[in-house]
């Protein structure tokens, strides 16, 4: 890893993408590794040192002895000053995904409704288990109105005022659920934690950094069992639950003699559109009309995880990659919506044809253009956008960088396709991998997730601990541009299982058929761990809640808000997480005392912040080492196995399926 580092000091670790990061230097054409190194962080702010919460301030709250002498004008002391800083990190986080997962619910309805003829409900079995989980009556109704109660119900969670906590609550396992009630943390509405949230943080509200830290909780927990879990469950009922999709993932997926069009951003209703008009007979021979052979279509950040696992289209890469596509040269235009959208992609854009199209109301971007996206009108927006980048593919001027290399990935899998490939469609469970866990053969699971940062090696720490995870026999569940570092390193692939696993998981791999990395989804995937986790405890054999399970959550690049919101709540439900990079509230030592000691002894979860990717590594697997010990599960030992019990492959499980009786429910 050292070696690594100093081979890649400013720029990608990934090698395609550095190739591409270097044409750009020689072109003297500035990216966010080179702005990286320009602009260094604010010590004191990014130490969660600093207060500018009124205007008395701000204050900087440094010297020898801040933590126990040094307060703000107002009294208010590092640590609460740091806490209230997290806080807000975390209402912001929440923010992001929960609105997005607002527009999914309002689109269901107004599918339902009638209002948004170009959508339909893709998976009803789905929408049936989730309204069972809402206790919906669903047998005997017809599929829209059970899609309208289904949506409304959803709605509720965000306004709530009175009584009662988030519908999906009731998902985690029943001591999980009463760790929040103790500690006064189960979310009661979004929109509700959030406002709370920035009102403690105002000048003269909260001072205590417990307290604070516990609203932190209970805000990220209506983010996780709110915001995420009911966007990945409308996402899947609108446009497919996901299963294993073949994929490629580089930024050599451009084409020279097609219309290359990318999808960037968060928000799948755009993204599905664009997938139909692709390959509309109308928009190909506009194309064609134009010179083009075709239409190209890929995507970009956690957009493009959604259509790579729906639909195969190819992904360009993740955060660090969206200036270097356009560096190509091949880009005609790039569509961007909300979060992690670098508004330099417009000004490197200009050395460039490729038009920038901003399709979100919420956000513009000075010097794109803006054709607004419409639920109700979705066909027709969307071939308008299509066309712009048709009439550009002529007018290709500047010859860019060129990648080759593309890499095969195997994507796409959701809780319900884990579930199917351990045992089919009336045996499905969890039992296999709780057995391979207690057997010894897996060691333990890390979900492996958050951005990647260009002032680190980008992609560099994903693929180190990738790697090493593995090698040591730990399942990794990858979402997000965690999924994309992955991928675009060729990790995706079952081959990977036989190149470079452990003995134990590699025989667990073998034996399904799945890659020793499992692709999950976008960012708001990471819900699927959530229930995933809660799945393999009602199982039984483990933890009889997601804390205490040989788990750690791991996000070695974060950069945003919402990778905040996303460790807290893995925390308040019980996983350890370890973020890369130096603490945001490091200048405490007292916030960092509740966030690991106290919390893992409330909640069994903690939150760690490590800037060298070996002692992440280290420190992942004592969680999980400590784990199995505490559960009384057998020492791990690398191809040592508790028993000898035989994994069926997919024939075997198939004759079982075939001898087994039907039962009545949903997956």
């Amino acid at each position: 890893m050292a070696e690594e580092r100093k081979e890649a000091k400013t720029g990608s670790a990934n090698p395609a993408s550095e190739k591409m990061h270097e044409w750009g230097v020689e072109h003297k054409i500035d990216t966010c590794f080179e702005r990286a190194q320009k602009m260094k962080p604010c010590p004191i702010g990014h130490a969660g040192a600093c207060c500018k919460h009124c205007h008395m301030g701000p204050c900087r709250l440094v010297g020898k002895n801040a933590e126990e002498e040094i307060t703000g004008v107002c009294g208010a002391s590092l640590a609460t000053v740091s806490a209230r800083n997290l806080l807000r990190m975390c209402a912001a986080g929440t923010s992001a995904h929960s609105d997005h997962a607002r527009g999914m619910v309002e689109t269901l309805l107004a599918v339902a409704n009638g209002e948004a003829k170009d959508f339909k409900i893709t998976d009803v079995r789905k929408l049936y288990r989730v309204a069972g989980i809402l206790n919906i009556e669903f047998e005997g109704r017809a599929v829209l109105d059970v899609a309208r109660d289904v949506a409304n119900t959803l709605l509720e969670d965000f306004g709530r005022q009175h009584g009662g906590q988030l519908n999906y609550t009731k998902r985690a396992p029943k001591k999980t659920q009463e760790r929040w009630k103790k500690w006064g943390i189960a979310p009661r509405g979004i929109d509700r934690e959030v406002v709370e949230t920035m009102h403690r943080t105002a000048i003269g509200v909260d001072h205590d950094p417990d307290h604070l830290l516990l609203q932190g909780l209970r805000t990220s927990l209506a983010d996780g069992w709110g915001g995420c879990m009911i966007s990945t469950d409308i996402t899947d009922i609108l446009f497919g639950t996901p299963s294993p999709q073949k994929g490629r993932m580089s930024l050599g997926i451009f084409k020279e003699d097609e219309v290359n069009f990318i999808v960037h951003g968060h928000e799948p209703l755009f993204a599905e559109m664009m997938v139909e008009v692709s390959s509309d007979p109308e928009m190909l021979a506009y194309a064609k009309s134009k010179g083009a052979k075709g239409i190209n279509l890929g995507g970009m950040c956690c957009t493009a995880n959604e259509v790579l696992m729906r639909h195969g289209i190819a992904s360009a890469g993740g955060f660090t990659n969206q200036e270097l596509g356009i560096m190509s040269g091949l880009v005609d235009a790039i569509s961007v919506d909300v979060q992690c959208i670098m508004p330099a992609i417009v000004e490197v854009s200009k050395k460039f044809h490729t038009k920038v199209i901003t399709t979100n109301p919420k956000a513009k971007i000075p010097g794109a253009m803006h054709i607004e996206f419409d639920e109700h009108r979705a066909k027709e927006i969307a071939k308008e956008v299509m066309k712009v980048a048709i009439d550009n593919f002529p007018n290709r001027k500047t010859m860019g960088g060129r990648v080759s290399e593309e890499f095969p990935a195997v994507v796409g899998f959701s809780h319900e396709y884990i579930e199917y490939m351990q045992g089919g469609r009336w045996r499905a469970s969890f039992r296999p991998l709780n057995d391979a866990i207690m057997a010894g053969r897996v060691r333990g699971v890390v979900g492996l997730a958050g951005c990647d940062n260009p002032r680190v090696p980008s992609t560099g720490i994903h693929r180190f601990l990738a790697t090493e995870l593995i090698k040591k026999d730990v399942l990794i569940v990858s979402t997000g541009c965690g999924s994309a570092a992955c991928g675009t390193s060729g990790y995706l692939t079952p081959e990977m299982a036989l190149e470079n696993a452990g003995p134990g998981l590699r025989e667990v791999c073998e034996a399904i058929g799945i890659p020793p990395i499992l692709h999950l989804g976008s960012c708001v995937d990471n819900s699927r761990i959530l229930t995933i986790a809660s799945a393999m405890a009602e199982e039984g054999g483990l933890s009889d809640e997601i804390g205490g399970m040989p788990a750690v959550g791991i996000a070695p690049e974060w950069m945003s808000e919402k990778a905040i919101a996303i460790g807290m709540y893995f925390a308040a439900s019980g996983v350890p997480v370890i973020f890369g990079g130096e603490s945001p509230v490091s200048a405490s030592k007292e916030v960092t005392r509740i966030m690991t000691e106290v919390w893992f002894e409330r909640f069994r979860g903690a939150l760690h912040f490590e800037p060298d990717p070996e002692k992440i590594l280290a420190l992942a697997l004592d969680y999980i080492d400590k784990a199995r010990a505490a559960l009384k599960l057998r020492k791990y030992e690398p191809g040592k196995f508790a028993t000898e019990k035989i994994l069926m492959d997919m024939a075997a499980r198939r004759e079982l399926e075939k001898a087994a009786k039907p039962h009545i429910g949903i997956y």
